[in-house]
């Protein structure tokens, strides 16, 4: 998805090559395809591609990928939804990515 970009340079996504083992979960699960595998390590093709869903560091065997310190989670839509629960005095009932 070259032609989506959700912020440019403000992703919390940070890729950890020594704990990375190559296995590919990132590379499938992105939404956005920023991931690449390369000479058995993933690799961040596209940075600005990332709308921090979360899905990769959910599916990472070795947690090589942190994405949001507080909710694992930090596209638009959770965060906005997560202050509204906060308001009303709920728990954030999640984005929908």
């Amino acid at each position: 998805m070259r032609s989506f970009r959700y912020l440019d340079d403000t992703a919390i996504l940070h890729l950890s090559e020594d704990k990375c083992i190559g296995c590919g979960n990132c590379q499938l699960v992105c939404p956005h395809r920023i991931f690449r595998i390369f000479e058995g390590k993933a690799e961040i093709v596209d940075r600005n591609g990332c709308m921090e869903c979360g899905a990769c560091a959910k599916n990472c065997p070795t947690a090589a990928l942190y994405v949001n310190p507080d909710d694992g989670c930090g596209c638009a839509s959770y965060i906005i939804n997560s202050w509204i629960a906060r308001i009303r005095g709920k728990a954030p009932s999640g984005c929908g990515c």
